[in-house]
């Protein structure tokens, strides 16, 4: 659930991938682990903390066959026959939940999560076919034509088949928790706009922040508005977190991202994420001069054509930048006699710095 690489400002990368299912050490402590992922994206990281007599698990990949083969091989060649003491998922995507019940069932270990992750996971795992019609009527608003709800009514419920049955109770993780895993302190940052409440880890003697999804160094993580909350402001969810976190964790921490290679250069990256969304705006005030649907505001949003497989996410991502210009008076929509909607701007296009900082 990652939008296209965009180039960014010169960061630091000291380690090379692992191969899936082998550790590489980035810190006292501290193993880097990656998993594959059938898709484009194709790779997780997950970070192992040494945590006294056992192990503390970051995150824990797909749930599907390949990935409890390579689990079942670190357990047996790499923990040094410690047990699991805690499984942490940062959010509630496939990517990172999806062996969460199977580990925890395996070791007996705990799930840890922030309330609104677990939850959410637990409601999206629950949805199976048919298709909802408020989804439905939610993707024919943004222009999608017969063929193409068909196709996501045969596609529904693919959310369930890529997680194991998650853990039917939690630890809850809140915002500014202290976490002591192997005698050191991490702290818990909650970011938002990717997901709705996602935990990332901030360890200060050892300068490590564990950003899962919120900030990842080569590609910006998907911000979107989906079928059960037409009218959320994901994008101001997002850009507040990306302050709130130039604000509380220095610049020279080294960052453990769920994608890509650990990096150096937090702030300028944080920064650089939120100038892309401000061009983002700027480009689709003026895509929006004259009423327009959010399929045919594509070109504005992203540097490449959008097969059928991104559609959901480009639709969601579109209609982020709409409803954050709405909620600002920037934009307006109305709904024709067929169901879709046209947006319009509302008045001549204002300084996007300007309006980020609203």
């Amino acid at each position: 659930m990652k939008a296209k690489t965009a180039k960014g400002p010169k960061l630091e990368y000291p380690f090379s991938a692992p191969k899936p299912g082998a550790l590489q050490r980035v810190a006292d402590g501290v193993h880097w682990l990656r998993m594959p992922l059938p898709m484009a994206l194709d790779h997780i990281n997950l970070y192992l903390l040494e945590d006294g007599d056992g192990w503390t698990i970051v995150d824990t990949g797909l749930g599907d066959s390949t990935t409890e083969g390579l689990w079942d091989d670190v357990i047996e060649k790499h923990l040094g026959g410690r047990p699991i003491t805690r499984v942490l998922c940062t959010h509630m995507h496939p990517d990172h939940t999806g062996m969460a019940g199977w580990l925890c069932r395996r070791s007996g270990a705990p799930l840890w999560m922030s309330r609104l992750e677990y939850t959410t996971a637990r409601m999206l795992v629950a949805d199976v076919a048919p298709a909802p019609d408020d989804a439905i009527e939610f993707y024919r608003a943004a222009g999608w034509d017969e063929d193409q709800l068909e196709r996501y009514k045969q596609r529904f419920g693919l959310f369930g088949k890529a997680v194991r049955r998650l853990p039917d109770s939690f630890r809850r993780i809140e915002d500014r928790d202290d976490i002591v895993i192997g005698g050191r302190t991490w702290r818990v940052i909650v970011g938002s706009g990717h997901s709705p409440e996602h935990v990332c880890l901030w360890q200060p003697e050892l300068k490590l922040f564990i950003s899962g999804d919120q900030v990842l160094p080569r590609i910006s993580s998907i911000v979107a508005v989906w079928p059960t909350e037409p009218a959320a402001d994901p994008l101001n969810d997002w850009l507040s977190s990306c302050w709130r976190l130039m604000a509380a964790i220095p610049d020279d921490v080294f960052v453990l991202p769920s994608h890509n290679e650990p990096f150096r250069g937090l702030h300028a990256r944080l920064e650089h994420l939120i100038d892309g969304h401000a061009k983002k705006l700027e480009r689709l005030e003026r895509a929006i001069a004259k009423p327009t649907r959010v399929v045919d505001m594509f070109s504005a949003m992203f540097a490449r054509e959008i097969g059928a497989g991104d559609l959901s996410m480009a639709t969601g991502e579109t209609l982020a930048h709409l409803n954050y210009l709405v909620r600002r008076g920037r934009a307006s929509y109305a709904v024709d006699s067929t169901g879709v909607a046209r947006f319009t701007r509302e008045s001549a296009a204002a300084d996007p710095g300007e309006i980020l900082e609203m």
